[in-house]
């Protein structure tokens, strides 16, 4: 009986071994320096059961590659039907080599996460899983292996899939509150450069719907031209895009998207070391509710060739255009007169290439140089007169910001400036402490004379970097300025003397400190803020999960992420909140200037009033200034100004108020209601939204 039960488990034991069928490719070659992608093919015949499924399917990859500086390379594979999965993009940083590399879908470490040289098994990138989707799996499969910066060269050695009993699965992602972008290049790899043309979905039924990836198109159907894009952000493991709407021909073509201005040039933002995923989104929103153009963001969830690529921003590139930068158009025949004068977009930047960019004649303040780079026109486009203009207006303004008499009530600075813009983009930058403020995509645009023609500073661009997200040059750090920023670090890409030199003015630095205390009190109170990082928090908080399910970083450094970091969503935002208020208490005790006007409202306002989250389902938090005390009246109403809730009615304390707000269950329905604080002086409203 023994000797027939160890015959038994012997037979089942080499049926199951059996079942898992590895094959292999030793037909490795060289991995082109810089590119392009190449093709390893492996053939795969024979494999019994040939359908692949979550029953019976891929299940390990694996490839020996030698190569310096691993952070180059982009390794995807493709299977017979034409799915392409990514199994690793852009990781290892400046380690060496893939050496005995596997990948499999139940292992405990990420590629992601991992430090080269990669020995062993990882998880990779991708969901293989996407594999097993019952298609023939006899035929040719490519390992994909695209080298993206020269100088390091690198070969494949050799690889294999094995298929067996274990099989991955794909990714379950079905349905999202945000709106669900997809992409289809037809399995071609998305570029640097050029842009290549796909086809691009959107669906989104509005706000508090939920959208089905199954559901029809309804926010956008058509041709793109998408390639990728960022600077430092391009060696991320999760990309970030540029694309341009097209129509069926493959033209470009305005088009409106998410209930954004019609335009054709657009980005598509990957928050992979912000992990909070907002500090683009937040920062923007303070730009344009100072007063300022910033790009519109519209959060949402994205797919490419089926693949689950995590939360994105679709957001507006700058550009000129009566929805965007609002300054004249300048054509190439505007070389004279007030026709010359504007419009001008330039920025203090990298430069973009030979004939990009001019040098300032004013060296920073550890003696590096400053570039100024056309924005618009572009460098292929503007003419040699308007280069001329627009340089010889700089070397002005520089000039008399040089001068002994900048401060001149008539042919000083503010002569040739926007002051508002520019201590408004100050504020900003400082508030956030932004490691690549002033210094790093820094726009500044100027219209025709005729039309005011100042430089002014602007738009807000580029903040993931801001809010306590950079370890290095003092980025996290809640005190000091950023605009010091050589006196920390010296050496490359510094920022140019005028913010310095702006606040030598006692002018200046009153009316620096006077629009401080107005925005403290309304935008950049501590309730506002927190109340729209909240909203958005809440906003995303079911997308987040699948996002790091894609991309396991929390509580992982991605650079450059200060210490400590946490380990959960959650945990993201109450970081960065702690952060903000101990920034805040900073800057409140050295702005500098002495305001000589009284800003403070006489009376309560809607700008200094935050209701949070919003949409709520049982509680709502009320956050509110007053300059005295006041007896108030808080209910909340329908639509129709029927009372539904009586919330309080009593006298508030002068200053900072803050009051919880629960509804318990049975007492509002699902819907849209108002909540009214009623006063001696009127009725303020905001409008509220439950949920369920």
């Amino acid at each position: 009986m023994k000797g027939f039960l160890r015959a038994l488990i012997f037979l089942l034991t080499s049926a199951t071994l059996a079942d898992a069928q590895t094959f292999v490719s030793t037909a490795g070659g060289t991995i082109p320096d810089g590119g392009p992608m190449v093709q390893f093919p492996l053939t795969v015949s024979g494999l019994s059961p040939a359908t692949i499924d979550t029953i019976f399917g891929l299940e390990t990859i694996c490839f020996n590659i030698t190569h310096t500086w691993d952070a180059d390379l982009n390794i995807s594979l493709q299977s017979p039907d034409g799915t392409i999965v990514d199994l690793s993009i852009a990781n290892g940083n400046d380690g060496d080599n893939y050496t005995n590399t596997c990948l499999n879908a139940f292992a405990t470490t990420s590629i992601i996460t991992a430090n080269a040289p990669f020995n062993g098994t990882f998880k990779p990138q991708g969901f293989i899983g996407t594999f097993n989707n019952g298609q023939n799996a006899n035929g040719t499969w490519n390992l994909l292996i695209e080298d993206t910066y020269g100088a390091d060269a690198g070969i494949l050695i050799d690889w294999s899939i094995t298929f067996g009993n274990t099989p991955a699965h794909p990714f379950s992602f079905t349905s999202s509150n945000l709106p669900i972008v997809i992409i289809n290049t037809g399995g071609l790899h998305i570029p640097n450069e050029p842009k290549i043309q796909a086809q691009m979905g959107i669906i989104y039924s509005g706000f508090g719907v939920r959208n089905y990836i199954t559901d029809a198109f309804n926010g956008y159907n058509n041709k793109i031209g998408i390639e990728q894009r960022g600077s430092s952000s391009y060696g991320f493991a999760q990309k970030s895009y540029g694309f341009e709407t097209r129509d069926i021909n493959g033209t470009q073509k305005d088009t409106t998207l998410l209930g954004m201005p019609s335009e054709h040039d657009w980005i598509l933002y990957a928050p992979y070391n912000d992990k909070t995923c907002i500090r683009n989104v937040l920062s923007y929103d303070i730009a344009n509710k100072t007063g300022h153009y910033a790009p519109r963001t519209q959060l949402c969830e994205l797919m490419i060739n089926n693949q689950y690529q995590g939360i994105y921003v679709i957001m507006e590139k700058i550009k000129r255009g009566a929805d965007r930068v609002n300054i004249s158009k300048l054509q190439p025949a505007d070389i004279a007169g007030d026709e010359l004068t504007g419009g001008y977009i330039i920025k203090v930047d990298k430069d973009d290439g030979p004939g990009s960019y001019w040098t300032s004649s004013y060296l920073a303040a550890d003696s590096s140089t400053i570039n100024f780079v056309y924005v618009y026109p572009k460098k292929e486009m503007i003419a040699p007169q308007q280069q001329a203009y627009i340089q010889s207006y700089i070397d002005t303004v520089e000039g008399v910001l040089a001068s002994s008499a900048f401060m001149d009530s008539i042919n000083g600075y503010r002569k040739y400036i926007g002051v508002k813009s520019f201590i408004d983009y100050f504020i900003l930058n400082e508030l956030s402490k932004n490691v690549d403020g002033y210094r790093l995509s820094t726009y500044f645009y100027k219209d025709k004379q005729s039309k005011g023609g100042k430089l002014k500073a602007g738009p807000a661009w580029d903040y993931n970097l801001a809010w306590w997200n950079a370890d290095y040059c003092d980025g996290n750090v809640s005190t000091g300025w950023s605009y010091a920023f050589g006196s920390i670090c010296p050496g490359g890409w510094q920022p140019n003397f005028w913010w310095a030199r702006l606040l030598d003015d006692p002018a200046y630095t009153a009316q620096l400190k006077c629009r401080w205390e107005e925005l403290r009190l309304t935008t950049l109170s501590i309730s506002s803020l927190f109340s729209y990082i909240d909203s958005l928090a809440t906003y995303i908080d079911e997308a987040q999960t699948r996002h790091f399910t894609a991309w396991p970083v929390l509580g992982e450094y991605t650079w450059p992420n200060p210490s400590p970091i946490p380990t959960d969503y959650p945990g993201e935002i109450a970081a960065l909140k702690n952060w903000i208020t101990d920034r805040i208490t900073w800057l409140d005790a050295n702005i500098p200037g002495t305001c000589d006007v009284g800003i403070r409202k006489n009376t309560m306002n809607g700008d200094n009033i935050a209701v949070y989250p919003n949409p709520f389902n049982n509680t709502i938090h009320l956050q509110f200034y007053l300059p005295s005390a006041e007896k108030l009246k808080i209910e909340v109403t329908d639509l129709l100004g029927k009372v539904v809730k009586q919330i309080e009615q009593r006298e508030f304390l002068a200053g900072e108020n803050n009051l919880e707000i629960t509804i318990n269950n049975g007492e509002l329905n699902k819907g849209m209601y108002l909540l009214n604080i009623i006063s001696n002086h009127g009725t303020i409203s905001k409008k509220l939204t439950r949920v369920e």
